[in-house]
């Protein structure tokens, strides 16, 4: 154990192209966050239902699962600098296509411009999640990466804030009541309006990302490689599919981003059901990534002294309370229960992460970080298949009970199996990892 300690979780020679790189989890934290809220907005501007207005999430969420094995295959052949280049140009044009879908109003031109937008998204995860990793000794290599997540809520927050702020609060549809009932030119004019509030803070982030383009280019970035020839994709994804802990980490990480989407979501619609405004939810939702940044800070200092399988477990467990009580209580104590389980997630993802690459070489991880950001498709369709539960008796949130709770508390079960598996997971592999 005292040797552990004694080797550093990043060197000096690293540290600043290890500081450029963490800025870019705070970058994909600020766009997840922006996005959640969008989904009641999209919901109240457009007069969709529930699961129409998860589409928001799928087209997100569904980027990243087509980009992420191109996005690999392509950082096989060149560098990490390269890929977070193309990631962070990709992301600039999906934000900047708001600006005409704005002007077109159409529902699918958003959804466009989130797609491609996750497309740099895919790039930026599959190339710097790996790259954090392989910033340093192996031995701290889920500690490094636990660090480099650690700014991925610094994103979140600053993303919420941004739409607390500048979007929800701005919104003329959400200050009238029945939106509906209004004649159909009152309709035009606020949705004209409200749609342009959506559009302002993705021209704005994709102005900044340029900025941070042109940083990327002038910095010295370093750049590992493996002796001799690259190895086949073949082989590679044969050694990949024989390694038990990748191909149930891969698995556990897509049950993982579908309850953390869920879990933040439909914080708002939950929020709904007990007779709570979308801007005061979105308080909820903030005081949700304060705790899950607490958290990831504490399992991060947790995993020098930890078995990181047993300490995904421990949380998991956790997880798995809070959402029960979210599920059966009803009231405000449920919406504490349903933040809660913000604390709980919080270590999961990089934990995950670290413990399914953990065997495997430099080459053999750009691959396979790929299949683990493909599993972020579980955030486009496991809201999607809550959004139909929600929207079982009508496209209100409470209008019908199942065993006893409403439908939007019903509708919390899809995480509470999650974190079932993810607790096995956690435990299965607590033997075969050192830290």
């Amino acid at each position: 154990m005292n040797e552990q300690k004694k080797v550093p979780v990043v060197a000096k020679k690293a540290l600043i192209p290890f500081i450029l790189v963490t800025s870019l989890f705070a970058l994909w934290g600020f766009a997840n966050a922006v996005t959640d809220p969008m989904v009641q907005a999209f919901k109240k501007v457009l007069e969709l239902s529930n699961s129409q207005a998860a589409w928001v999430q799928m087209a997100f969420y569904g980027g990243y699962f087509c980009m992420a094995l191109p996005a690999a295959m392509f950082m096989r052949k060149y560098s990490y600098k390269v890929g977070i280049l193309i990631g962070l140009a990709l992301y600039a044009v999906g934000a900047l296509l708001f600006y005409p879908a704005a002007i077109t109003e159409q529902f699918w031109f958003f959804c466009l411009g989130l797609y491609v937008l996750t497309f740099g998204l895919a790039f930026l995860e599959t190339a710097a999640n790996p790259y954090a990793l392989a910033m340093g000794p192996k031995e701290t290599a889920t500690q490094r990466l636990n660090l480099a997540q650690a700014f991925n809520p610094v994103g979140l927050l600053a993303g919420l804030f941004v739409a607390q702020h500048f979007v929800l609060k701005n919104l003329k549809s959400d200050d009238i009541e029945n939106f509906s009932a209004l004649d159909e030119a009152s309709k035009i004019l606020i949705k004209t309006s409200d749609l342009l509030v959506i559009r302002n803070p993705y021209v704005i982030l994709g102005l900044v990302l340029i900025g941070v383009f042109v940083l990327f280019v002038i910095s010295k970035m370093p750049q590992s490689k493996e002796e001799g020839a690259l190895p086949s994709m073949r082989g590679t994804f044969e050694t990949l599919g024989k390694n038990r802990k990748y191909v149930l980490g891969v698995l556990a990480q897509i049950l993982y981003v579908g309850a953390q989407i869920m879990c933040w979501t439909y914080i708002y619609q939950y929020a709904e059901g007990i007779g709570m405004d979308s801007v005061t939810a979105g308080y909820y939702q903030m005081a949700a990534f304060v705790i899950f940044t607490i958290g990831r800070a504490i399992g991060t200092y947790l995993l020098r002294f930890m078995n990181s399988g047993k300490l995904l477990m421990s949380f998991a467990v956790l997880a798995m309370l809070f959402v029960l009580g979210t599920i059966f209580i009803h009231g405000l104590v449920g919406l504490y229960c349903l933040v809660g389980v913000s604390f709980s997630m919080s270590l999961m993802f990089p934990t995950i992460y670290g413990i399914a690459l953990g065997d495997l070489t430099e080459e053999q991880s750009k691959v396979g970080s790929a299949g683990l950001v493909m599993a972020i498709v579980g955030g486009a369709l496991m809201p999607k298949l809550q959004g139909i539960i929600i929207d079982f008796g009508g496209n209100g949130v409470a209008d019908i009970k199942i065993v006893g709770v409403s439908e939007v508390n019903f509708s919390f079960i899809l995480p509470l199996f999650c974190f079932l598996y993810i607790t096995w997971y956690g435990f299965s592999v607590s033997k075969e990892v050192e830290v």
